[in-house]
């Protein structure tokens, strides 16, 4: 099984973050700041930031921790995993 990564990005344009979840966290941070690439809602807060990947063993795990991370949906709950990594 390949890596996988939850990330969180930050935008101090926006004063937002932003979690996803990629095999490839280089690619996808480039992709975030690319305007001309990127077409959703992320590209208003070029630039964005990386301030954590996470890996995960397989793309169901990363995917179940991205959607409990924005389940949360709370600013709080995402400062503390950059703080003090992701404990579940």
């Amino acid at each position: 099984m390949d890596q996988h990564y939850v990330y969180i990005l930050y935008s101090e344009t926006i004063d937002k973050y932003y979690v996803g979840q990629t095999e490839d966290t280089e690619k996808r941070l480039s992709f975030h700041n690319d305007p001309e690439k990127n077409n959703i809602w992320t590209q208003r807060g070029i630039p964005w930031v990386l301030k954590i990947s996470i890996a995960f063993p397989s793309r169901t795990e990363a995917i179940k921790a991205e959607r409990f991370i924005k389940s949360q949906k709370s600013r709080k709950f995402i400062r503390e995993i950059i703080l003090n990594g992701w404990k579940k």
